[in-house]
């Protein structure tokens, strides 16, 4: 594997796959790999020729008061863990190579934006997701780029930039990987103590308790939002929204997603279930 600093490098390494006909693959990360991060490399090793894993912890998509400064990082370790899966390149450059002096470019998605994490952590968030993956879609010409559904908002925005600017990416969400307790995993779980970690399974009870009451005809939210009451969770959000347009809905009779976030001690966290129409 080779760890590439420059936008000069990481193109001369993909230009090299393509010259021989190799299909490229992309999984855009901010480090701090967990299984669910590896999950996205082996698939992409399995669909494409050549996997390019990005590892930079974007500064546009943090608040002034979110956690920028102590996002965990470790390239060290993140580098030998995407080696032992056949990642060929991690491209690892430093803020400046992103986003040099007078950079002075945003992307925003209007509408998909403007709800959940995007109402939670306000409009620069998802302007920043919009950018640079953008960005890394332009210097690394991927053909097929691995997200996890676990952001389930940020794969919607990234596939309507991809529609809307012609960008000929592929996207591909792959499945949420799980603690045994059902706790997503997460780079920020690191942050939780052993009291957290165990409310903190609370949030995929709920999301259970959600998809319960949808098969059995009953009323969805309050179903999970009971489980989260009861583990002493109150929500930034807890709502049913439909899966591609994000509009609310009250039931799924369309594919429909059940969406949370919460802070649980210094964590903040997200999950979804994706609820199967009864009309899909």
């Amino acid at each position: 594997m080779r760890i590439v600093r420059t936008i000069a490098e990481v193109r001369a390494a993909v230009g090299d796959a393509k010259a021989a006909d190799q299909s490229v693959g992309l999984v855009p990360t901010m480090g701090a790999f967990h299984e669910g991060h590896l999950s996205l490399m082996r698939t992409a090793r399995e669909q494409t020729d050549l996997v390019v894993v990005s590892l930079f912890v974007n500064p546009t998509q943090f608040a002034p008061n979110e956690d920028l400064s102590t996002y965990p990082r470790d390239e060290a370790r993140d580098a030998a863990l995407a080696e032992a899966e056949g990642v060929e390149i991690l491209f690892a450059p430093e803020p400046a190579e992103i986003y040099p002096d007078g950079f002075a470019t945003n992307i925003h998605v209007a509408g998909i934006t403007d709800v959940l994490d995007g109402a939670s952590r306000g409009p620069h968030h998802f302007d920043g997701v919009a950018t640079v993956v953008t960005k890394l879609f332009g210097i690394v010409r991927p053909d097929v780029a691995f997200f996890g559904q676990k952001d389930a908002q940020q794969v919607l925005v990234v596939r309507r930039v991809v529609r809307d600017l012609d960008l000929g990416v592929r996207i591909v969400a792959c499945p949420i990987v799980r603690e045994s307790d059902g706790l997503a995993m997460s780079s920020r779980n690191v942050y939780l103590d052993a009291e957290a970690r165990a409310q903190a399974a609370a949030l995929n009870r709920a999301l259970d308790a959600g998809e319960a009451a949808h098969q059995a005809g009953r009323e969805i939210v309050p179903a999970a939002l009971a489980v989260l009451a009861e583990a002493g969770i109150e929500p930034e959000y807890l709502e049913l929204r439909d899966a591609e347009t994000l509009q609310p809905v009250a039931r799924a009779d369309r594919d429909a997603l059940l969406l949370v976030a919460a802070r649980v001690g210094a964590a903040r966290l997200i999950d979804n279930h994706l609820l199967r129409g009864i009309f899909a």
